[in-house]
Parts: C-alpha cells; structure tokens; sequence
C-alpha cells in the first residue's frame, strides 16, 4: 500500500475581498506532509450568481489572483478545488463562499483598452487615455511564474526600461521578452498632476501565441522551363525563433498576370524557403505571392507583396536559326573540301606535265635530237639545218642508208646544257665522213 496513490487531496482555504467590482480570491494549499511541494497543484474555480437560475462558470486561476467581468451589485458564490494534473488527482472542493460585488468606479485617470500588438516577435502595448489633463504613464510587468506561489507578488511589479515616465500612449516591451516558454502580465499605471495614480488592467502574454506572423518576403528568378520562388521567413534573417519554433510553412499562389480573369489560380505549399514551378508558357508574365502559416499554433500570416516575372520567349525558332545555320557551315566545309581536293589533284597533273621532276639521262639529252624535258610540246622556235642525203650503191651488197635530216634545237635556261650552231655543223660533219669510211 502507497499512502499517496491512495490519498485524497482535502479541499484548500480561500479568501475573498470584493472591490470595485471584481472579487480578489487567495487560496491556500491543502495541508498534509505528504503534498510536499504545494507547486504542484492547480486550482479549479466554479462560480455562479446566487439565484434560482445560476449559470455555472468554470476557471482555472492562481493561488493569488482577480475575478472580473462581474455584474455589479450581485452577489456570487464560489467553491475551489485543487489538483495535481500530473498525477490525474483531483482534491475536494472547499466550502462555498459567498461574496456580493461593488460597482466598479470609472476613474478617469486609469488608462483603458490596454492591448498587445505583436508581430514578428516584436511586442507592443497599446492603451487609451480619457483624462483631458497631463498625466504621464508607467509600463509595469510581472513574470507569469510569480503568480504560481502563495506568496505576494504585488511588490514583484517591475517597470519596462525606456516606458517610465512617458507621455505617448504605446510602449515597445519586445526587450523583456527574453524566452519563449514562460508568460508575462503587463499593466499601465497612470499618473496625473496631482500625483494621483491609477492601475490598469492587466493583460496577459504567451509569446508564441500572443505573437502574430508577418508576411514573408519573395524573390523570383526565372531560368528555361522553372521559375524559381525564394522565400525569406518572416521577421528577417535576425528572427531566429520566427524559424525555430514555429515550424514554419509556406503557401505559394501563382497565375499567369493575363487581360483574362478567368485565368487559375494555382496553389502549392513547402516546408522549405525555396520553391520552384514548372510548366511555364513562353513569353508569359507571372505572378506570385507567398503566405506563411504554422500548423501547430493554427497561425497564418497575410500574403506577401504580388510579385511578378516574366518568362522568356519560345525557343523553337532559335533553335531552327542554329540548325540551319549548322547545317549551312558543314556544307560550305565539305563543298569547300571537295574544291580543294579537286585544285590539288589538277596542279599536281599540271606541275607533272609542264613541270616534271625527272630529267631525261644525258646520252638522250645530246642525242642530236630534239630534247625531251618535255615530252608533249615544244618549247620554243626550233633552228632547222638541212642537211642532204647521200644514197651510194653497191654491187656486192646493196644497202641503202638513209640520213635523216638532224634538227637541232637550242634549249632554254633551264636545260643542263647548251650547244652552238657551229658545234653542231662539225659534229654533222664528222658523222659523215664516218660513215663514208664505213661504206667504203
């Protein structure tokens, strides 16, 4: 057996005062050893207006703390219960206490409608002033765990740095906020010329939930067949808790900006801070605007700035331009190529017949004939020298010999040698005495 598995809470002690129309309630924890830290307990208020046909209110509220919004001149009764939520224990309730409120007195030096406006994680408070004369104001705040002890936490108010003593009606308190898992409670005190003072209601602040998230800001870029969405998270790159803790999302809207108005708007949403979208229409221009929402603290921002960018133009055309102009420059190569080759292969023939690298060996060259440097055609005018045929007759033996007449041609420059006229007259001649000799 476990004493505190079977214990049973016993009903706390409360105490009430009623004044200017609100019921302050402090309670004080039920006494036992084995509740060792009073910490642990919640208290669960239920309060009804003392008539035939109550309506029951549940609330759950602070060992020290106020309950408002009452009707005045009305007497309410109340109980409270404590409990310890981590154990699923829930304690006995305490007597029923009775109370009769007061009419709230409007003070015209308090200030009123104080409220909170936070974006971005940058807080501020904002309130009304209804007194015509100077007063000055003074921004007080409490950390919201103060309220969770049994002790006193009305000498714990501090004042926000740079909101003393100020005359506008807002104050900037984002320099308290130095966490985001606890919770604040803010109030205005007022001040007027004759040092008379009046405190506000208090508000209360979750920073993750009294916060609210702005609109992201959008970049566009624009390739071939993407466009590309960057995404910056709200509260610029110095918001860090803005990434860390929200977790959050990004919903893109996109249409093609068109004198249509029947055109679709498309959505997509990422978890990442860069989107793309593909299947684009040439030479269309796109717009784009971005929200960010968190799932978890059902937040969502307003729609960033439309922005839009336009797609370049078709790319077919110039694709068939490049194509062609391709195809164009390998023909010129080859038809340039096959000219070439047909140049080539007729100076070599040219140079080959009018131009011969082998020379014909010398006992040819000075054969008493005409050269043959080049075999086809003749160079130059030829110097012709007749000559005469000598027929002789013998009986023993007829021969007959012909003496063909002997042309003789001066050569050019470019033949290894050059002969004279009168080298070839003697050399005509010596050739026929020789052969007289022989026939005789």
């Amino acid at each position: 057996m476990i004493p505190y598995c079977i214990a049973q809470i016993g009903p706390p002690e409360i105490e009430l005062q009623s004044t200017n129309g609100v019921i302050k309630i402090k309670i004080s924890p039920p006494e036992a050893k084995m509740w060792i830290n009073p910490l642990n307990f919640k208290y669960n208020l239920v309060i009804w207006e003392n008539s035939s046909n109550a309506e029951l209110r549940s609330l759950n509220i602070f060992p020290t703390d106020i309950i408002d919004d009452l009707a005045p001149d009305t007497t309410y009764c109340l109980k409270v219960q404590a409990t310890i939520p981590l154990d699923l224990k829930e304690g006995l309730f305490s007597p029923i206490r009775c109370v009769k409120t007061t009419r709230k007195v409007n003070d015209l030096v308090c200030a009123t409608n104080v409220s909170v406006f936070a974006l971005n994680m940058k807080f501020h408070l904002h309130w009304n002033n209804q007194y015509k004369q100077h007063v000055s104001y003074n921004v007080q705040y409490l950390m919201g765990y103060l309220k969770k002890l049994h002790d006193d936490y009305s000498v714990k108010w501090l004042s926000v740095p740079r909101c003393e003593n100020i005359t506008d009606t807002q104050c900037n308190f984002s320099s308290i906020i130095i966490g985001t898992s606890g919770f604040y409670y803010l109030r205005v005190q007022t001040m007027n010329e004759y040092n008379k003072s009046c405190l506000s209601d208090e508000v209360k602040v979750d920073p993750l939930i009294t916060n609210e998230i702005g609109p992201p800001d959008v970049k566009l870029d624009i390739s071939d067949v993407l466009l590309h969405i960057q995404i910056s998270p709200p509260g610029g790159s110095e918001s860090e808790v803005m990434r860390d803790h929200y977790d959050l999302s990004y919903r893109i809207l996109y249409w093609k900006n068109s004198s249509n108005n029947e055109e679709e708007i498309k959505m997509k949403e990422i978890k990442q801070t860069i989107g793309t979208v593909s299947d684009l229409t040439p030479s269309t221009l796109y717009c784009v605007k971005v929200q960010a929402f968190s799932e978890f603290y059902n937040k969502s921002s307003h729609y960033s700035k439309e922005e839009c960018i336009k797609t370049p133009g078709d790319k077919i055309l110039p694709l068939i331009i490049l194509a062609t102009f391709v195809t164009a420059l390998i023909a010129v190569c080859l038809v340039a190529t096959t000219l070439v080759f047909v140049l080539y292969q007729a100076y070599n023939k040219i140079k080959y017949v009018f131009f011969p690298s082998c020379q014909p060996p010398l006992n040819i060259e000075h054969f008493g004939a005409q050269l043959f440097s080049s075999p086809f055609l003749s160079t130059t005018e030829e110097v012709i020298e007749n000559c005469s045929i000598i027929e002789t007759i013998i009986t023993e033996e007829v021969n007959q010999v012909d003496f063909k007449d002997c042309k003789h041609s001066k050569q050019s420059s470019r033949d290894s040698g050059n002969y004279s006229n009168d080298d070839d007259t003697s050399g005509s001649k010596v050739s026929e005495e020789t052969v007289e000799k022989e026939i005789v």
